[in-house]
């Protein structure tokens, strides 16, 4: 996968734990152009690779400006951005990629909990510049903890910010919000695993097609692995077959033997390890795949999913 070594123009406090940074090309070229709702891979201090969404206007060719909450209890990538990422560092990228798109309708309802506020951005800025029916609702605990509020504001009565401590008219109606919106209307949430499955559900009771939920989790939730065990992994090119242990990822047992897969998220998010499977039946695992991709079995992410079959025969 093609890296690009980019620099960091600018390193900027948005809100209460939440560091902005823009990033240009090293050799001051263009970048690739991206599409509302993309992310990109970054290659951080100490050799963890994470998954940050572009929250910048897409027709800008020049940067990249992600957005970063310092969450001391995640696994190590916002810690190392925000305590050694700094003006001028350079730093490898993957090119932009899009598993949360914008698709055409007569209105977009943007639902943000959190950081998740950063795609959303990124997509208000898209559909105001087409002059696009749409709405941004960005729910957070205090003004202190909300990002790019000024930015939001230029949108206008479409921008509608909710905090957590704030006065009980401005809480977000989510129920009220669906209703009011028109027949086609689509809905497009991101922030943390409950506050995405408080709106899914919500728009499953009030109607709405599953079509047209769209949804990007930031982290996977807690998996219960003490039923796990082991199971055999067979490389399909060489024949060659591993046993993956209980308390082993199958994108880590392989690496220690020579087999890599690239990997970033490690939770099953970001599809960046997504792997073929010819044999054997997969334990699903990541908030990435559909009910009916999952069903297919052709595919699965080595980096948190399993098999329940004694053996898996990968496409590798």
């Amino acid at each position: 996968m093609t890296q690009l070594q980019v620099k960091v123009l600018r390193r900027r406090a948005e809100a209460q734990d939440i560091d902005s940074f823009v990033l240009a090309r090293s050799d001051g070229g263009a970048l690739p152009a991206f599409s509302a709702g993309s992310h990109i891979d970054v290659h951080l201090p100490g050799g963890l690779v994470r998954p940050y969404s572009l929250c910048n206007d897409p027709l800008d060719a020049a940067h990249y400006r992600l957005g970063v909450l310092r969450d001391a209890a995640s696994r190590g990538g916002s810690v190392a951005m925000h305590d050694h990422v700094k003006e001028g560092d350079v730093l490898s990228i993957s090119e932009p990629r899009n598993n949360f798109p914008l698709h055409s309708a007569p209105h977009s309802v943007l639902l943000a909990g959190g950081i998740g506020i950063t795609p959303l951005l990124c997509m208000a800025q898209r559909l105001a510049a087409e002059g696009a029916s749409f709405e941004i609702h960005a729910c957070n605990r205090s003004l202190a903890r909300s990002a790019f509020v000024g930015e939001l504001q230029a949108f206008g009565e479409r921008f509608h910010l909710h905090l957590d401590d704030g006065e009980a008219a401005q809480k977000l109606d989510l129920p009220a919000v669906l209703q009011a919106s028109p027949a086609g209307s689509r809905l497009y949430v991101c922030g943390p695993t409950g506050f995405i499955d408080f709106v899914v559900n919500t728009a499953k009771s009030h109607g709405w097609p599953a079509d047209h939920v769209h949804l990007e989790y930031f982290g996977a939730a807690p998996q219960d692995t003490t039923g796990d065990g082991s199971f055999e992994v067979r490389i399909a090119s060489t024949g060659k077959s591993y046993t993956i242990a209980a308390d082993q990822t199958v994108s880590a047992a392989l690496q220690a033997h020579g087999v890599d897969i690239l990997v970033s998220c490690e939770q099953g998010v970001c599809g960046t390890c997504i792997t073929r499977v010819l044999e054997g039946e997969c334990d699903h695992r990541d908030m990435y795949f559909t009910d009916e991709e999952k069903a297919l079995n052709d595919q699965f992410t080595p980096c948190c999913s399993r098999a329940k079959s004694a053996v898996l025969v990968l496409d590798l």
